[in-house]
């Protein structure tokens, strides 16, 4: 059964319904050159193709103040499942920051790339200069399963190959079907099911962006006409790494092996950080897990899931409207034996894992085969040239450089090399010697390390502070107090987000700070550092000399008291500093 549009539903629920498989009024938006904006409905179903509209709150003052409308433009999130994109990819996103963006690449916590300030003008043309190295933003943001997550490297064993080969799988199998995409996106006379007629290798597969072919009648099997109440994530870790936080994720599955092959997963789900400041029944959660599922069954029983949140989820208030919240209306015992009607698959018995951290593991690898694998630190994963710090550059020279390999976005908004031939690695190296990308890499605390912080301002509607901007400056100062203490190599999360939304985990941070306005933070503490519990609100409305003031003793008597091997998150905990989250709903206790 597939909900039909009511009266008390949302209204991006009867926009989504009236779309006609979300194409809405875009040509005509897109070919409106009065403004820089769109129509206010297409402005939901652009969401759907992978971009938000956003304006430069820097500027909106003095803009207001010379009555101009604000100025516009557009984030286009770029689907990169499982991380994983080619150097020519690579290359071609470098470029598209540079003629249609604002010069820089953002990595995302979903391991998708995202261009910065593109204005309307230039959207098409960003979007088909991507699409023509077979990279897409269809599913990248909207209501929908979005970039499906994977442990970083795999090439790193035969485990983690096989995890990424399922990622890819569930992600094709949850891209929507409709043909809006390639029919708004497309060149000028080139329909979905044809070539490019000239250019390089990549960009004469044009027809393998798209799923859809104009002959066909619109259909999403799946989704159905209105899509899903709320955007939907799925993540694939690889034990003992916890890199893709599956916890938060909507699906999250945790690679079992057995005698050296992937056997299957277990499987949780419900997981999700957004919350509402002021509305105690929203709340993050993490997921459940329910169960062992062979690895011939996980499309199947994902399949379920989403159906289930497609017939079973609220759509007449979106901030109650993720699954997490299905969940707890159905009971999770319902919900359990929903998805195994729906599948016709039994969950069996959980098998053993153990998550011991949920960063990322920097420098040099080398894996089954004898190739190597660098991971390298981007601070807000934005890549960008500095005066200082040309990391684009160097970046872009490897990129050319490289006969093969691949370019791995991770889910701490990082960037590992990999696949690199033993033969180039001294070339690699070389490359980023000079530019000193290792030294920026190697030279940092763990604290900044283990550091993740959203865009928030100056382009992000929703934000109340700053994150990305700010985080770097308040890190010196933690780490001055790290220093004094002896504590710099300790290991700790912090993540900053610039509003409650949680794009940035900010509720899996040991250390967490979500701004509540400009200047202001509230800070939590105590999840675990492998991703498996929440943290707890420390203390509300803090500014910076607040937050360090707060943090000096926390951090002196953690290193005077604490107990081999025992973590921050865990410490502070034990201390009686906060309590213990042991589920979303006593979040707020």
């Amino acid at each position: 059964m597939q909900p039909e549009t009511k009266p008390s539903h949302t209204e991006v629920e009867h926009v989504k319904a009236k779309s006609n498989y979300l194409r809405g009024t875009l040509v005509e938006s897109l070919e409106n050159g009065i403004t820089g904006a769109l129509f206010p409905d297409d402005t939901h179903l652009i969401k759907f193709h992978g971009s938000y509209q956003q304006t430069d709150r820097d500027l909106d003052s003095e803009r207001a103040r010379q009555k101009l409308e604000p100025l516009y433009s557009f984030m286009i999130r770029v689907r990169v499942p499982g991380g994983v994109a080619s150097p020519a990819q690579w290359l071609r996103m470098d470029e598209l920051a540079d003629q249609y963006g604002n010069g820089t690449i953002k990595l995302t916590t979903r391991q998708a790339f995202q261009l910065h300030g593109v204005y309307k003008r230039n959207l098409k043309a960003a979007i088909q200069g991507f699409n023509a190295v077979l990279l897409d933003s269809i599913a990248g943001c909207g209501d929908v399963n979005r970039n499906v997550m994977c442990s970083v490297n795999p090439n790193e064993s035969r485990i983690h190959a096989a995890a990424y080969e399922a990622a890819k799988a569930i992600s094709t199998a949850f891209t929507p079907q409709t043909s809006a995409y390639a029919e708004i996106w497309a060149p000028a006379g080139l329909t979905a099911g044809e070539d490019l007629p000239k250019g390089s290798k990549e960009e004469g597969n044009w027809s393998q962006v798209f799923l859809a072919s104009p002959a066909q009648e619109d259909a999403e099997p799946v989704y159905g006409k209105t899509y899903l109440p709320r955007k939907f994530k799925i993540a694939i870790a690889v034990p003992p790494e916890n890199d893709t936080d599956i916890f938060s994720n909507d699906i999250g599955l945790v690679a079992i092996e057995e005698n050296g092959e992937l056997i299957g997963f277990n499987f949780a789900a419900g997981g999700g950080l957004g919350m509402t400041f002021g509305m105690p029944d929203t709340f993050p959660r993490l997921a459940d897990l329910l169960g062992f599922v062979k690895q011939e069954d996980i499309v199947k029983v994902c399949e379920a899931v989403i159906t289930t949140q497609r017939d079973f989820g609220n759509r007449e208030n979106r901030k109650f409207s993720r699954l997490k919240y299905t969940i707890e209306r159905m009971g999770l015992d319902a919900f359990r034996k929903e998805v195994e009607t729906r599948s016709g698959v039994a969950f069996e018995p959980l098998r053993p894992f153990q998550f011991k951290h949920s960063g990322d593991r920097f420098g040099w690898t080398q894996g089954q085969d004898g190739r190597f694998h660098l991971t390298l630190f981007i601070e807000g994963g934005r890549v960008q040239n500095t005066e200082n710090y040309l990391l684009k550059t160097a970046l872009r020279e490897v990129a050319a450089l490289l006969r093969e390999g691949e370019f791995r976005l991770t889910g701490n908004q990082n960037l590992l090399i990999g696949n690199i031939l033993p033969e180039q690695r001294n070339e690699v190296e070389n490359i980023f010697k000079k530019y000193g990308v290792l030294d920026t890499t190697f030279r940092q605390t763990t604290l900044r390390l283990n550091s993740i912080a959203c865009v928030a301002l100056p382009t992000c509607t929703l934000a109340f502070a700053e994150a990305e901007r700010y985080l770097p400056q308040l890190i010196d100062q933690i780490d001055a107090i790290l220093r004094k203490y002896q504590m710099q190599k300790e290991a700790i999360n912090i993540r900053m987000t610039g509003c409650p939304n949680g794009c940035g985990r900010p509720y899996l941070g040991e250390i967490g700070l979500v701004g509540k306005s400009p200047g202001y933070y509230n800070l939590y503490l105590g999840a675990a550092h492998d991703g498996s519990r929440l943290n707890k609100l420390y203390r509300e409305m803090l500014d910076e000399a607040a937050i360090l003031r707060e943090l000096e003793p926390l951090i002196a008597a953690y290193a005077m008291k604490r107990n081999p091997g025992e973590r921050f998150g865990d410490f502070v905990i034990r201390t009686g500093y906060v309590t213990a989250t042991t589920h979303g709903t006593n979040f707020h206790n």
